[in-house]
């Protein structure tokens, strides 16, 4: 094997691995909407003006969310994607 094909198979192994972890990973997870801190969000928000993580510009915005262990967001003060949705539309006049 040359370089390139070194190179070729350990990105793919890389990609293979990540693509077998991230769901086992988020298994026991949920997203919870409303607790993250500003730049701390893990990716895209309700209003559509961003699909990246750490790009929120508020704490606690009710559009923007975080994985947390499964069952602990409303304990945490957060709230779940349908009720982050209809809050969403409520304050955007969206209803």
């Amino acid at each position: 094997m040359n370089h390139k094909q070194h190179i070729a198979s350990a990105a793919i192994a890389l990609v293979l691995a990540s693509a077998v972890v991230a769901p086992v990973h988020a298994g026991g997870k949920e997203k919870c909407y409303g607790v993250s801190a500003a730049g701390q969000n893990d990716c895209g928000n309700l209003a559509g003006t961003h699909s990246c993580a750490g790009q929120s510009t508020v704490d606690n915005d009710p559009g923007e969310w975080k994985l947390v262990a499964k069952g602990t967001c409303v304990d945490i003060g957060g709230m779940l994607k349908a009720e982050a949705k209809k809050r969403y539309a409520e304050q955007s006049g969206k209803s």
